[in-house]
């Protein structure tokens, strides 16, 4: 007698464990699901098999060949398509002469398949359905049988209203080869649906046989986890590889695994080839795979391993799957229900909430919270932000449902019945997720002012005068278009601070939400005329008068951003003659490469040329970046917009001072002197630039990335009115850009990135600290050297394993030389520590 083995389904509803493998080798026990059934089956004394196959039909076939290793042989039959459970038997029909059994390849069970085909002869049966009870029926097809077991009804998925038996269907049937005429050829058929049901119609001989004993249908995740709980508490027996330690024991050992004398194994313990367990570990009902390395001080508890895991120190596992070439941290809590994928690496410290799902090849950072399934992007964080703003793929990491929940969270720490503003930038995507995020302040109890598609300095412009208490806005990352960002404000417009940052996360990591009550909701309304007020400060700040008098002609690449539904009339009224570039605003988001903007800027050059142009200006998409372009075509990096800004500002007034990060070059501090104005060095964050300008003395707060604050008008960064500002202090200068820039004290300025890893920073800072020691150096942002002829800034970067070094002298040779300097010691010192941190 044959049996046929299904073995082709695509195991969707059991992901992760089957993105790698076909679902009937999943191991269990150490042993492939399939290889239990082919046990069962000659048990039973059948050992002529033919295995249906579709889904990476070749890992089954290596695995199990011919059969003769397992004592069975085996015909494989691959259909060309997905003909469904019953089209694809109809597809082995030329091998199937005889009455044969079916079963699934990925059951667990141990139901008496002897006493099934006695069933089926006494009654000469052309088909027997295998019947088992089931506490819950209603995920199961029913079936309802006469006393002498002749099937009289099927309900598929029914209600408990229709629950007249709680025999379910068990996937086993005996069948004779008669019934397959019932099948069409290379047509899509299924038992349960189409052929059984013909046969009761027709009246055939169609039986069903109740057995008793254990059955799982091992579908999805928690089916798996369960039915090894159940092995491990002796529900069901299965053969088991390696050999017991002891008679009567339930400790199964390979001869080459290797534990330690204070290791402790309770219940069922089964260890793998060349598995080693180590100092205190204690183990408690688990399978542990081949090659497997358990450090001292872990706890594993209802735990399978697959293959090549490493579990470090101190970590806890509970009822949780972990795939092959998985790599588990120092002190990390994987909770209940958890299932993690193949060559997934997770961090020290690290928390898995329970019934998390984690796809193949993830790396979850060091003291990470996983909260939600971790399916498509590539990495957990640790923290969410980056600063004020929360940055991920867009729909891949940042989905509605995490905009949906951050929104929650940033409500709660908000006053409930409070106002905040939402703004986004044009991009299609930015309006689906912030419209998810809504939903998430509403249910928090917080109102929401939206003033829709914006430029951000007229968001945070209206956060200068009373009304709200923060505000957020989405855009497309300017660093790349495929993902998108989230930038939250405080009440005054400021970036929020790492305080606010860390609260926000902790709420979203803990989900401990603040529901508010259905009757008290947050509600939508609108501010249609913030641009008005916008436009009223903005032309308020300025020197109409030099302006309309000088009449500056410039070009603008407004990059599609909502920026050009306002920019250009401003400037008109200034008396500006404006030719707009790129001034349709459209949702399709814009290339955001550096060769991209590369490309933008060369254009813009070259019109402003072709025209003879007073200026070119190219505006950020959020419309807080500017680059500058002078009437001979001269592209100006940021660093040299800064200086050129700078030395405008301090000629056309005294007194004052203007705010630039640690990292500026000193030319600023030269101009300023010879004006009698101050320079504040600050932090080269957002927050602390923007903070520092807010003293109205301030003529001018810059970045080195093309930011520009105006703390006459407002301090947070805008680069709408630096465009019109520049040409002011143009007019009232009398200086071209051109001019302005040879101002400038010629310096050679050099600026170097190293890779860092985020546990060597703090010793880099100890090594620089300590080699300034007796050295003129100041410790606002990173450690900067001061020597007679230059200055050297070493500076770890906020947001990235990396390490920045800055290097400036009037002299180039000599910054050459500080750069080199302190690029070797920098290398070395991360060389020395990488070599300290693997000898531990």
């Amino acid at each position: 007698m044959k049996a046929v083995i299904m073995a082709g389904g695509f195991g969707t509803r059991i992901h992760p464990l089957t993105i790698n493998l076909p679902k009937p080798m999943i191991p269990l026990i150490n042993r492939p699901i399939m290889e239990h059934i082919i046990e069962l089956l000659k048990r039973h004394g059948i050992t002529d098999l033919v295995l249906l196959l579709y889904h990476q039909p070749e890992v089954i076939k290596r695995f199990f060949g011919d059969g003769s290793e397992f004592g069975v042989h085996i015909t494989y039959v691959t259909p060309l398509e997905d003909f469904g459970t019953a089209g694809a038997v109809k597809a082995a029909a030329r091998h199937l002469n005889e009455r044969f059994l079916i079963i699934s390849g990925d059951l667990l069970t141990d139901l008496d398949l002897t006493a099934a085909l006695a069933f089926h002869e006494k009654r000469q049966a052309q088909a027997t359905i295998t019947l088992t009870s089931v506490t819950d029926p209603l995920q199961f097809g029913v079936v309802i049988t006469d006393k002498e077991g002749r099937i009289t009804k099927f309900l598929e998925k029914p209600g408990w209203g229709e629950v007249f038996s709680d025999t379910i269907n068990t996937g086993i049937y005996v069948l004779e080869p008669e019934v397959l005429a019932l099948i069409p050829d290379g047509e899509n058929r299924d038992w349960a649906k189409d052929v059984f049901p013909q046969m009761l119609a027709k009246g055939a001989p169609l039986y069903g046989c109740r057995l008793e004993g254990y059955w799982a249908d091992i579908g999805n995740p928690e089916a798996y986890l369960e039915a090894c709980r159940d092995i491990f508490n002796g529900r069901v027996a299965v053969q088991i590889d390696e050999p017991p330690r002891r008679p009567g024991e339930k400790i199964y050992i390979s001869a080459d695994a290797q534990i330690d004398a204070d290791a402790e194994l309770q219940g069922m313990v089964v260890l793998g080839d060349n598995t080693r367990v180590q100092g205190h570990a204690r183990l408690t009902n688990c399978v542990i795979g081949r090659n497997c390395r358990i450090e001292g001080g872990v706890i594993l508890e209802d735990a399978i391993l697959w293959d090549n895991v490493t579990v470090r120190a101190g970590s806890r596992i509970s009822y949780a799957a972990l795939g092959n070439m998985v790599r588990v941290g120092q002190r990390v809590l994987i909770e209940p229900g958890v299932i993690v994928a193949d060559e997934t690496t997770i961090g020290d410290d690290v928390h898995i909430r329970p019934d998390i799902k984690i796809w193949p090849r993830k790396v979850i950072e060091n003291g990470a919270t996983v909260s939600a399934n971790l399916i498509w992007g590539e990495k957990w964080r640790k923290s969410l932000y980056e600063g004020s703003l929360v940055r991920g793929l867009t729909n891949v990491e940042m989905t509605p449902e995490v905009a949906a929940r951050l929104g929650t969270a940033y409500g709660t720490t908000i006053p409930k019945g409070s106002f905040v503003l939402a703004g986004r930038d044009a991009i299609r995507s930015s309006r689906m997720l912030k419209r998810s995020f809504v939903g998430g302040l509403l249910s928090a109890g917080v109102n929401v002012r939206d003033v829709r598609m914006i430029p951000l300095p007229v968001l945070r412009y209206k956060l200068t005068t009373f009304g709200e208490v923060g505000a957020f806005h989405f855009r497309q990352s300017p660093e790349d278009a495929a993902a998108t960002e989230v930038i939250f404000f405080d009440g005054e417009g400021n970036e929020i601070s790492s305080a606010a940052a860390k609260g926000i996360e902790r709420i979203y990591f803990k989900e401990n939400f603040r529901r508010a009550h259905h009757s008290e909701p947050g509600g939508i309304d609108e501010l249609p005329r913030i641009q008005d007020f916008y436009r009223e400060g903005f032309l308020r700040a300025l020197d109409r008068e030099a302006l309309r008098r000088a009449a500056p002609r410039i070009v603008i690449d407004l990059n599609h951003s909502p920026a050009a539904n306002l920019l250009p009339d401003l400037l008109a009224d200034l008396g500006f003659e404006v030719t707009e570039l790129n001034s349709h605003v459209h949702e399709k988001g814009v290339d955001s490469s550096p060769e991209a903007l590369d490309q933008a800027l060369d254009r813009l050059s070259r019109i402003v040329v072709t025209l003879g142009a007073d200026a070119g200006f190219w505006l950020g998409p959020s419309g807080e970046k500017v680059r500058m372009v002078d009437a001979q075509g001269r592209i100006y990096r940021n660093r040299e917009a800064l200086c050129l800004l700078a030395a405008m500002a301090c000629r056309n007034k005294q007194g004052g001072s203007v705010v630039v990060p640690v990292a500026a070059s000193e030319a600023v501090d030269e101009l300023a002197q010879a004006a009698g104005i101050v320079v504040q060095r600050t932090r080269s964050d957002g927050r602390s630039l923007t903070e520092a300008g807010r003293d109205r003395q301030v003529r001018i707060v810059a970045s080195i990335d093309g930011r520009f604050g105006w703390p006459a008008f407002q301090p947070h960064f805008d680069g709408l009115f630096t465009i019109a500002k520049t040409m002011e202090l143009c007019a009232r200068t009398g200086l071209t850009l051109a001019q302005a820039f040879a101002l400038v004290p010629q310096r050679t300025y050099h600026h170097l990135q190293l890779a860092c890893s985020w546990e060597s920073k703090g010793g880099l800072m100890r090594r620089m600290s300590e080699d300034a020691v007796d050295r003129e150096a100041s410790f606002v942002d990173g450690v900067r050297i001061a020597t007679e002829r230059g200055w050297v800034l070493v500076l770890p970067d906020q947001h990235r394993p990396i390490a920045h070094i800055f290097a400036e002298s009037s002299d180039p040779a000599v910054a050459d030389q500080l750069l080199n300097e302190y690029r070797n010691k920098v290398a070395a010192w991360l060389e020395e520590m990488a070599q300290t941190a693997a000898g531990k």
